[in-house]
């Protein structure tokens, strides 16, 4: 297992001095693959911390979200909680927005109660993908899937309140959980090749450079919606390449299709274009995500490390 994360310094990673400040936390969605790499940050940065997985909390649950924040009195609560299983949720979509949508309501409320700042964590899925450029945070939301419709509508759960933060991201990749670089490297081990689509272009985002940015943006009660991913637009098929020829693999054994190609093809059609535009975080005068090129390096050396 890798080891905790270092202990954040004022120039580590662009975290500003404000962010350094030790606070009470409660986050949701705590055994996901964002929640956990963010409850060892905030660990390190000396933060109280309450980590609350999808079993010991159901957000769908008013009752029990008001209790479990109540008991806590956070400060900050980062409402990572959701059902993210994109196509299972266009079978069941009163399970995705009871989870996404309503609980994000029940969270909310329990924030207000205790007077915490509430950071929410969202998707691009909210996007159609038929914009010919990067998406920003003014563009208007048009999702096509139960998923993303879900979780648009926690969205709008949290446009009136005045003390919460809003962060959009794309095509997660951490150490823990499921997630396409860890799909691409179980498929590298194997014989032949290997066939990712070209018509779906986005930005990857890696947990370890995202989870800094989340603490801060939460600590210095940055309100609004904010993009956060790593530079770099990338289709699928390229950025299997990537992941191949950082392995140390021959990224010429990945062939492109086309999304009509997949077989069998997903429940779920994805956007065509994912690519998030993180225009708040540069008119803020915040420092971007860096190109996801060096961070995805980074991230595979750990993985081949376990």
């Amino acid at each position: 297992m890798v080891g905790a994360a270092p202990r954040p310094s004022t120039g580590d990673r662009g975290v500003g001095l404000a962010a350094l400040t030790p606070v009470r936390v409660l986050v949701t969605g705590a055994g996901g693959q964002v929640g956990r790499e963010l409850t060892e940050w905030c660990r390190a940065a000396n933060d109280e911390v309450v980590e609350l997985t999808h079993t010991d909390l159901d957000v769908a649950d008013r009752d029990s979200v008001l209790q479990a924040v109540g008991a806590a009195q956070p400060t900050i609560i980062y409402h990572l909680a959701a059902w993210t299983a994109v196509d299972a949720c266009e079978s069941d979509p009163d399970r995705a927005f009871g989870v996404n949508a309503l609980g994000t309501r029940h969270v909310a409320e329990a924030a207000r109660g205790v007077g915490a700042h509430l950071l929410y964590v969202s998707t691009d899925y909210v996007f159609d993908g038929t914009l010919d450029r990067p998406y920003t945070e003014w563009d208007l939301p048009n999702p096509k899937l139960t998923y993303g419709r879900s979780k648009y509508a926690g969205e709008q759960e949290l446009m009136s309140l005045g003390d919460s933060t809003i962060v959009r991201i794309s095509w997660v990749c951490g150490r823990y959980g499921n997630n396409m670089v860890k799909t691409i490297l179980r498929l590298a081990g194997g014989d032949g090749t290997l066939a990712f689509v070209d018509d779906q272009r986005g930005n990857p985002t890696i947990v370890s450079d995202l989870v800094p940015v989340l603490r801060r943006l939460a600590v210095e009660r940055r309100t609004g919606l904010f993009h956060v991913t790593n530079q770099g637009p990338v289709s699928w098929y390229e950025f299997a390449r990537d992941v191949l020829a950082a392995a140390g693999h021959d990224p010429g054994r990945v062939h492109p299709i086309k999304t009509a190609e997949l077989d069998p093809p997903r429940a779920a059609p994805r956007p065509a274009n994912s690519v998030l535009d993180n225009a708040a975080l540069r008119l803020s005068g915040l420092p971007l995500l860096s190109h996801y090129g060096d961070s995805l390096a980074r991230l595979i050396r750990e993985l081949m490390d376990r």
